[in-house]
């Protein structure tokens, strides 16, 4: 029951799928954040299904290319996208730590934010156009999928061993919950986040080096940044590196689609 609740948890916060309603409570957040890579899971499988739906119907490859780019939104309701926009306003201030942390706050989106957005979907988009295209799309395109469990999982890592910018918040109360379970919430990340990585090397040998290196950099990039421009990380820059992940992660396949031999 506990291991239902926790799931119910992470799925209320980071999808839109309908879950049972009732009070949460801390023993409920204690491992929510192992179960946060299961909804990564939900998205890779509606990812592959649409896929194969737009293979079947012979849809064209850039109409194909944005139904799969409106999955992970629909699926989530953006969440991990406010996060993005939001840190890509604090970014371009240019302003002191403690005012980008401030911007984080500001429910208004400037232009640098959409500006960051578009540039991230443009390349997404062209990337899965290149995979849809390309002889590799049937290996390729499981590897993307696997990538929603694997950004999320390395977004749980953070949480768990990374420090926390600020004391307050969604991110420091869920750190602070799952704190109880650490070791159990370690374990479990892991073994996901190992799962997915063979998921990628299964479908992607034998040039899935590309796409792993791209997650390992995102995620020390998104360290370094969070640490110096922040201070630490928070909710905002956890949903800013799922986007930078998987955007990464589909632009290493599009380059392993070329590189592939014809």
């Amino acid at each position: 029951m506990k291991l239902l609740r926790a799931i119910a948890v992470a799925f209320a916060q980071y999808s839109r799928i309908p879950m049972p309603r009732f009070e949460w409570k801390e023993e409920d957040m204690r491992y929510s954040i192992s179960a946060f890579p299961l909804v990564g899971a939900v998205i890779g499988l509606v990812f592959f299904g649409v896929f194969r739906c737009a293979e079947q119907f012979a849809l064209p490859d850039t109409a194909a290319a944005l139904l799969l780019t409106a999955v992970p939104l629909i699926v989530t309701g953006g969440f991990h996208v406010d996060g993005f926009m939001d840190v890509a306003d604090a970014l371009s201030s240019y302003k002191s730590r403690e005012e980008k942390l401030a911007i984080l706050k500001d429910p208004h989106i400037g232009a640098f934010a959409v500006i960051r957005l578009a540039i991230c979907g443009l390349i997404y988009i062209a990337s899965l156009i290149i995979v849809i295209a390309s002889d590799a799309a049937d290996g390729l395109i499981p590897g993307i999928a696997a990538g929603f469990v694997l950004s999320r999982c390395l977004s749980a890592l953070s949480v768990l061993t990374f420090k926390s910018a600020k004391n307050e918040g969604m991110l420091y109360y869920e750190a602070t919950a799952a704190a109880g379970g650490r070791k159990i919430n370690l374990i479990l990340v892991s073994v996901i986040g190992a799962a997915s990585v063979w998921a990628m090397v299964y479908f992607t040998w034998p040039l899935e080096y590309i796409m792993l290196a791209a997650a390992a950099l995102s995620f020390a990039w998104y360290r370094y940044v969070s640490y110096k421009q922040f201070g630490g990380i928070t909710g905002d820059t956890a949903g800013y590196f799922v986007v930078i992940c998987e955007t990464v992660i589909a632009a290493a396949a599009a380059i392993t689609a070329l590189a592939m031999p014809i």
